[in-house]
């Protein structure tokens, strides 16, 4: 599970768990959430239980990592597609450590943790001020209100990666007094039958302010709408694609 992974913007993905509970507006029509749905698995609640995985499941990513080392060439994984590794509850404590050990046992990867709840981290990661440094740290922020209150969070720690996640995009962001210690931002519409239109003028605003302050901006797609003139068109995530402007947008961090 997760080996060469559909996300463009990674190598590989890993779960540790299953489950979460919606936060913010970003979560409204969760993948994650109607993907767990479709095998028949309800995850997505307080309440509810969350799902783990075997020894064999935990085994991958070592395989990758060595399969790295062989190469010579790092891989990056995204953690988790399914959850939020920074959720506060009391079933995911041993899981969590058994994460954070799993990352040390595997140096050729870069492993990407992705949350939107930044506020956690701190209570929750073992490294202090000495983090590995094969973590990149991200956050997610749909909107100006979330991209204020998470980018604070978010930027406490001193990770070798910081990186934002500004999908779905909700709103036009001004991230102008925010980027100084980003080292990119991954952009991209919704997908899906409730999905969200992407208003073209939010994503060529943001890739100026970032490429303009040399940050590195990633955009992943356009969603189920493609911009047509000043209206948007509903055509499907693979006829919309990842144009803005006549050019592909797919650029990476530089490793400080």
């Amino acid at each position: 599970m997760g080996k060469h992974s559909a996300i463009e913007w990674t190598d590989h993905t890993f779960n540790p768990w299953w489950g979460c509970i919606k936060v913010s507006p970003a979560c409204t029509n969760c993948y994650a959430e109607a993907w767990s749905k479709r095998v028949g698995l309800d995850l997505w609640s307080e309440n509810s239980p969350r799902r783990f995985f075997s020894d064999k499941h935990w085994n991958e990513p070592l395989g990758w990592d060595r399969s790295a080392a062989k190469e010579g060439i790092r891989r990056r994984v995204f953690c988790s597609s399914m959850a939020d590794v920074f959720e506060d509850r009391k079933d995911l404590t041993l899981w969590r450590e058994r994460l954070w050990s799993l990352i040390k046992q595997t140096s050729n990867l870069d492993w990407l943790l992705l949350t939107k709840r930044p506020e956690n981290i701190s209570a929750m990661v073992p490294w202090n001020n000495h983090w590995p440094t094969n973590v990149w740290l991200g956050t997610t922020v749909e909107n100006q209100v979330l991209a204020q209150q998470r980018i604070v969070e978010l930027i406490k720690h001193p990770a070798m990666v910081k990186f934002l996640s500004c999908e779905p995009l909700l709103g036009p962001l001004d991230l102008s007094k925010l980027l100084a210690e980003i080292d990119w931002v991954i952009v991209g519409g919704e997908s899906g039958r409730k999905a969200r239109p992407l208003n073209p003028e939010w994503v060529v605003s943001l890739r100026d302010q970032v490429t303009s302050h040399a940050v590195a901006f990633f955009f992943k797609q356009w969603g189920e709408f493609r911009p047509t003139g000043k209206q948007m068109e509903r055509v499907g995530k693979k006829v919309a694609g990842k144009i803005i402007e006549g050019k592909t947008w797919q650029q990476l961090p530089s490793i400080r």
